[in-house]
This record gives structure tokens, C-alpha cells and sequence, in this order.
């Protein structure tokens, strides 16, 4: 189930944007498939959508790692295909391939007071995690500038929708500024304001870890607790060995507490109404830590056998997967155009 916060357009199909980071190797766990693919793909019939790989966005944190961003970008497009986005419903693109992005952040770049970057949380966190990783003076123009760079990416396409987390909505609100500054400045309505699409069903993933005090921790990379869409079901089989349990539970028999323990949470999430039962026994001392990881790497791996299946038709043919982003591409550098055309002629620049 999905929801838009704000007013809905009648009429014409809503434009929809989205997009990933190529962060590290590219490589998408589950709590990307839950918090974003998913939903992304459960909205495919209602919206004319925009899928990007954010390969530009991934520089404020890569620029100089000797990372190939272009082989990353080519796995996240193979994740995005392989939980089910639908090329023929789905324009799937790369960023740095539809240059109108970088236009179009200049122009609103123009219209950007730097108090409004500089308020943004995320660039606190990442001007402080960089400057840990090096020094101040090592904080970029595009760290500070990502946020108008994002503004772009969604305006540059019209849309009207843009899915987030249900933590993730205020994250909008400056690319919803910045699109009714430039309406007024130039009393205009080419931009409308882009809404946020929230996903009632989507939580948080938990990870197979927990933090030096016991408390379970989201999935993430940076905490290298994932697994992944790639993962072969040996793989999972392995991971959900080493996860995290409850630390009282030493014995089979001994009481657990399955709220802390990233087995029995995730068993939750995926086995809504067989779940219940596995918590009951691991209270009680009845079910052990093995039976249950065994149990739930079976569940999880049914969720993702679908999805390396549709991986494995694509990654056996190359030309495909190029095929695939020629005609995303063509689509977005087409739209692209005529928004650019009309911002042109707005600004006064022809």
C-alpha cells in the first residue's frame, strides 16, 4: 500500500522519479529491496516512471577512491531489473548519461540561497564523516551542492511523486522549496510540486548484527551486516549462521528474548503469520537458535530465488542489458529536453 502526502493531479498519468547511489560495489542487500525496489515495483502501473542510477550523486563520497563507478552503475541496473522493474514501464537510466541534470542544476543553482544548503542535515553528517575520513578543506562544492543536484533530478522530469521512507519525506521538502521559488521568481508553473510517496508497508530491515550494546542495527553496507539480492542461497545459509541472537539464550533451552534477536526479526517480517509461534517457542525455551536460522534461511531464500532468476537471464546477455539503457536513456534525454527548452525560455536564455 502506498500513499501521496499532499494534493493528487487528476487526468494525465502522474511522472514518477527514483533513483540509487552506486555506493560501494553497486551491490543491493535486502533492506534496498524492501525499503525501495519493492515498492518501486508495485508502482509501476500506476505512474509514468523515472529510474535513474545516481552516478554523478555517488562522486561527493567516491571522487578519488579508485572505484569504478561505471561498473557499479551496471550493478545496481542489473538489481533494479532483477527485483522486476520493467523496462517497457519503466525508463531505467544512468544520470551522467542525460546531461540536462547538470544544466539544470546550474540554472537553479541561480535561484538556491546557500543558507538553504547549508541547513540540510545530510550535508552535516557527510561534511563530518569526510572530514574525518581527510580534512575540512577536503568538503566539495558538490557535497554542499547535492541537494540541488537532487532538485534537478526531480524537476528535470516533472514528476510528481517521488517514493521515500517513512523517515525520508522531510528530505523532499527542499526540492519542493526550491521548485516553488523558481515558479515564483519567474511567475510561472513549470515546475509542479513533486509529493511524497510513502510506503505503508516498508520498515526498516534489520541487519544480522547488533552494536556494541546489544541493540540490532538497520542493514546497511557501512555496517557490512547485508544480504544480498546476489547472494546464492548457500551464501544466506552462511550469514544467517553467524547472525546475531539473543545473548541469554546460551542453551537450547534457555529463555530468548526474539526482540532483540535479527533471526527472529526477520523471520517477523517475512512470515507475518507463522511467525508468532517461533517467538512463542523461543521464549519458552521449546526451539533453538539453530532450528530457527534454518527455518528463516529457507524463507528468505524463496523470497530471492525469483530474483536471481531474472538476474541470471541478464547478466548472461550483456547486449541486452545495453539495449535496456539505450532506450531508458533516449526516453529520459527526450523528456529532458523539453522541460530544459521550456527553462530556457523561461529564464530569458533564448
Amino acid at each position: 500500500m502506498s500513499a501521496v502526502l499532499g494534493s493528487e493531479r487528476t487526468g494525465e498519468k502522474k511522472r514518477l522519479l527514483s533513483g540509487m547511489q552506486p555506493t560501494g560495489n553497486g551491490l543491493l542487500h535486502l533492506g534496498n529491496y524492501e525499503g525501495a525496489l519493492k515498492p518501486w515495483v508495485a508502482l509501476q502501473d500506476q505512474y509514468e516512471m523515472f529510474c535513474f542510477v545516481a552516478d554523478w550523486h555517488a562522486l561527493t563520497t567516491l571522487a578519488g577512491t579508485g572505484e569504478s563507478i561505471a561498473d557499479a552503475s551496471r550493478a545496481v541496473v542489473l538489481d533494479y531489473l532483477s527485483a522486476g522493474l520493467d523496462p517497457d514501464r519503466c525508463a531505467i537510466f544512468r544520470q551522467s548519461k542525460v546531461t540536462a541534470h547538470a544544466e539544470l542544476s546550474t540554472l537553479l543553482g541561480m535561484v538556491t540561497p546557500v543558507s538553504w544548503l547549508e541547513r540540510v542535515p545530510t550535508y552535516k553528517e557527510k561534511r563530518e564523516l569526510v572530514a574525518e575520513r581527510e580534512h575540512e578543506a577536503a568538503v566539495s562544492y558538490g557535497l554542499l551542492g547535492y541537494p540541488v543536484l537532487q532538485a534537478a533530478d526531480i524537476l528535470l522530469y516533472r514528476a510528481h511523486a517521488v517514493p521515500v521512507g517513512k523517515d525520508q519525506a522531510a528530505h523532499l521538502e527542499l526540492t519542493r522549496e526550491i521548485a516553488r521559488r523558481f515558479n515564483h521568481l519567474y511567475q510561472t508553473e513549470l515546475f509542479p510540486t513533486p509529493q511524497a510517496v510513502i510506503s505503508e508497508d516498508t520498515g526498516v530491515l534489520p541487519g544480522l548484527d547488533a552494536d556494541a550494546g546489544g541493540k540490532l542495527r538497520k542493514m546497511s553496507k557501512s555496517y557490512h551486516n547485508t544480504i544480498l539480492l546476489t547472494d546464492s542461497a548457500d551464501t544466506v545459509a552462511q550469514k544467517l549462521k553467524g547472525a546475531f541472537t539473543s545473548p541469554l539464550k546460551v542453551r537450547k533451552d534457555d529463555p530468548g528474548v526474539p526482540e532483540g534477536c535479527s533471526v527472529c526479526q526477520l523471520r517477523r517480517l517475512y512470515d507475518p503469520s507463522g511467525y508468532s509461534a517461533q517467538w512463542d517457542e523461543c521464549r519458552s525455551g521449546a526451539r533453538g537458535c539453530s532450528q530457527s536460522k534454518r527455518e528463516t534461511t529457507e524463507i528468505l531464500n524463496a523470497v530471492l530465488d525469483p530474483i536471481r532468476a531474472r538476474r541470471a537471464v541478464y547478466a548472461s546477455d550483456p547486449a541486452e542489458l545495453e539495449r535496456v539503457l539505450e532506450r531508458g536513456e533516449e526516453k529520459a534525454r527526450a523528456f529532458a529536453e523539453t522541460t530544459m527548452q521550456k527553462v530556457r525560455e523561461t529564464m530569458l536564455l533564448v
